[in-house]
């Protein structure tokens, strides 16, 4: 992969790891602002609630940080773009929709499908 693009996909990259971080303090700031009881019960459940699905949106969101961290390792080092199961590059229009992947879109269509295997 050309400088160029290489270029694109590291801004592309930095772009999500920076909503996810703002995402990530805009929740520790309501956390930590709104932590008061509510006089009502079915109101503090709900609350409970929304932090509850908050703080699962925030895993997920951790765990995709780590793959941006991982993708922005391999454009460092070169790389960036290869399946890291078959070793093909990885098709453009894949990476512009999910520049953090690892797999081409074979590669993952069969771990996916072994997957659903393993999950029946």
């Amino acid at each position: 992969m050309d400088k160029e693009k290489l270029q694109y996909f590291k801004e592309l990259l930095l772009k999500k790891k920076e909503a996810i971080l703002r995402d990530v303090k805009a929740t520790t700031k309501e956390l930590t602002e709104g932590s008061e009881p509510l006089p009502d019960a079915i109101d503090q459940a709900l609350k409970e609630s929304n932090v509850s699905f908050e703080l699962r949106l925030r895993d997920r969101e951790q765990k995709l940080l780590k793959k941006i961290e991982k993708a922005l390792k391999k454009i460092e080092n070169g790389t960036y773009g290869i399946c890291e199961m078959c070793g093909a590059e990885i098709d453009e229009k894949r990476l512009k929709a999910r520049p953090e992947a690892t797999l081409c879109i074979d590669c993952k269509k069969a771990q996916e499908r072994m997957e659903k295997i393993k999950g029946e």
